[in-house]
């Protein structure tokens, strides 16, 4: 009797890397970026809906408004997010790994010109209400607030990884990661200082340019940069 055939090999696993992550969110904004530039109406529709709903009720939660005004002012404020950046640059630096924190440094920075120049291209207005509970200044896409949470979180946790943190403590610092980028978002629509397009779109460039920035240190590593993890990377 002939033996059965061989199964056929397993299909490999897909796995996201940081580049092919990178470009998917920058296509993506891309396309938001010219909807919104565009006014496509649907998408403009969907903002006013979603920003009159999420005002009607922050006029009646003075309590809650407080609560997010502190949130966004102060613990995910964007000069925030930069001090968290800075410690973790001086910790670098200190311990050796100058190009690292120079490569930190740097996409932080192409981070805030790059939402300041969207900003200014695309020159949208913010929502305006006879009743506001917060006001914000400048133009409204992409959300600073959004983008520097998404840069700045997606960089220490890269770094934590990097740096061989322990299961906890890489676990924690997820939670408490995805809390702050979602957070802040929710944030500047509860307070009606943004349209829900304008923190989408925040996400997907601080998403991609921090992507982008991962994928390209590790290019530098491979073509033998000098700093390397302290601690073996995890699997």
């Amino acid at each position: 009797m002939p033996s059965p055939p061989l199964a056929p090999p397993g299909r490999p696993r897909f796995r996201a890397t940081p580049f092919g992550t990178a470009t998917i969110c920058a296509a993506l904004a891309l396309i938001l970026l010219i909807l919104v530039a565009a006014r496509w109406s649907p998408l403009m529709t969907l903002d006013r809906t979603v920003a009159d709903a999420l005002h009607r009720r922050a006029v009646t939660e003075p309590g809650l408004v407080h609560v997010n005004r502190i949130l966004t002012d102060w613990v995910w404020d964007p000069w925030t997010m930069r001090a968290l950046i800075a410690v973790a640059m001086v910790a670098l630096w200190w311990r050796g790994a100058r190009a690292l924190a120079v490569w930190v440094a740097v996409t932080s920075v192409l981070s805030a010109l790059l939402q300041q120049g969207l900003k200014s291209a695309v020159g949208r207005e913010r929502p305006r209400w006879p009743d506001p509970v917060d006001s914000a200044h400048y133009a409204a896409f992409p959300s600073g607030h959004a983008m520097t949470a998404t840069v700045s979180c997606a960089l220490l946790l890269w770094l934590l990884r990097r740096h061989g943190t322990g299961p906890l403590v890489w676990r924690t610092a997820l939670v408490v990661g995805w809390v702050s980028v979602v957070g802040v978002g929710v944030t500047r629509l509860y307070l009606g200082v943004h349209w829900p397009s304008d923190v989408l779109g925040g996400w997907l460039l601080g998403a991609a340019l921090a992507g982008f920035s991962v994928a390209g240190f590790a290019r530098y590593e491979g073509r033998g940069g000098p700093d390397r993890p302290a601690l073996p990377r995890r699997s």
